[in-house]
């Protein structure tokens, strides 16, 4: 394949790493950064423009990197344009949880009892008069701050409704729409593939997210800590869930990455949530996982020229390096303790994949302003290899204040038990 035009409009520097290795592949980038507070992120690494409106004549394929841009990314398909990105129906699946749901549902897939509130009072009263373990979930842009996501533990909601009332105080307007979800114990896990725009690429993703600040599953829920993955053929879990969707997504025309997170046990598969986009830092992992020259396979993605996605065996572990106020927002903390901060990597790049970070003279330097700042990788035949080379080249790296999850993966020894003998990773 030759040489081809990518243009990237991002919301907030989400994918500057996979632009980076588009580019370093022989293909032209251009980068568009909306949020004006992550302008510097990827400075050095990938070319700028202001308005990436101004060059869609230019590029070849256009990458849109959230869920805020169906419309557009569904106008420009219209107008023939190659787009890797979602539609408003997409959009839907993952902004609006109760929307979410109701499209399981119509797929004969078992959804977790919940409710919805416009208002805390509203679900204050409900816990009160159902006691119960729940978790709850802010809806529309108040859900990508995962730091507000509760997981109740008492069995007469006591926990959840002091939670409750705390954000009554401090969010009752920024929360329009929040959940409250039944909490279901057994296996987290999430299932993704590649589409097209007709039909879905195999192999697909199974992935294990480790969303909490601290080793254990303890402390705060983060956007995400780390990441263990495998590729696979179809498998029973792909099947009753992702798998249904197959026609319904053919007839949107959509064209990138898809995934349903889901709780199973023994008693059926629960999803929880849709992500209708590239997953963060999934996307930086997989890259480790895929022998196919990406900018090649995202050329015959967007353009449904029968994509080839060649991956290696075995597993892929991906490791996030954060640094103060990481989870939090706190730009006084950030400015004092990390900001322009220099990163050493010592014995080479191999599986750093680059966050927040701009480049000056050579340098690399903490940017941005949420804390997110490398996603080292490894890969190998058994998770414990994996988890080993990841690690190993977490030694060779040194950012001040850094710090991040040194348990990620250890939870498949347990879960790899439960899902084999459930049978939901038997491929199909």
């Amino acid at each position: 394949m030759g040489k081809n035009k990518f243009l990237f409009v991002s919301a907030s520097a989400l994918t500057g790493d996979l632009a980076w290795q588009i580019l370093k592949e022989g293909h032209d980038v251009k980068y568009c950064i909306k949020d004006a507070s992550e302008k510097e992120v990827y400075d050095g690494f990938v070319p700028k423009v202001k308005d990436w409106k101004k060059e869609v004549d230019w590029a070849d394929i256009i990458v849109f990197d959230d869920v805020i841009w169906g419309e557009k990314a569904k106008k420009l398909r219209s107008q023939g344009k190659l787009v890797i990105g979602g539609t408003p129906y997409s959009d839907k699946l993952e902004n609006e949880r109760l929307f979410g749901q109701q499209e399981l549902k119509k797929m004969g897939i078992p959804i977790i009892p919940h409710k919805d509130f416009t208002s805390f009072e509203q679900a204050i009263e409900y816990a009160k008069n159902n006691p119960n373990r729940y978790v709850l979930k802010p809806s529309g842009e108040a859900q990508n701050n995962k730091g507000l996501l509760f997981v109740g533990v008492e069995e007469d909601g006591s926990d959840l409704i002091q939670v409750l009332e705390d954000y009554k105080k401090a969010w009752s307007k920024k929360i329009p729409l929040l959940q409250l979800q039944k909490r279901i114990s057994g296996v987290e896990i999430a299932v993704g593939a590649f589409f097209d725009g007709k039909r879905f690429i195999y192999p697909i993703n199974v992935n294990f997210e480790h969303k909490k600040l601290f080793p254990g599953e303890l402390g705060p829920s983060t956007g995400e800590m780390g990441t263990a993955m495998f590729w696979s053929n179809p498998n029973k879990l792909f099947n009753k869930t992702l798998g249904r969707f197959e026609s319904k997504l053919m007839s949107e025309n959509y064209v990138g990455y898809i995934d349903i997170n889901c709780i199973v046990n023994g008693y059926g598969i629960y999803p929880l949530e849709w992500t209708a986009r590239f997953g963060y830092p999934t996307l930086s992992i997989q890259q480790e996982g895929i022998l196919t020259p990406i900018g090649e396979f995202f050329y015959q993605l967007a353009s449904g020229s029968n994509p080839k996605l060649k991956v290696k065996s075995g597993f892929q572990v991906g490791v996030q390096i954060v640094v103060p106020p990481f989870p939090f927002k706190d730009k006084e903390t950030f400015e004092v303790k990390s900001k322009d901060s220099i990163i050493h990597v010592k014995n080479g790049i191999n599986g750093v994949h680059i966050g927040d970070v701009k480049q000056v003279n050579g340098e690399w330097l903490v940017s941005g302003t949420l804390g997110t700042i490398l996603v080292v990788c490894g890969a190998a035949l058994t998770m414990k290899q994996a988890q080993n080379i990841v690690y190993k080249r977490i030694s060779n790296i040194n950012i001040p204040h850094m710090y991040y999850r040194d348990d990620i993966g250890n939870r498949w020894y347990e879960d790899s038990d439960k899902l084999n003998a459930w049978g939901y990773l038997r491929e199909i």
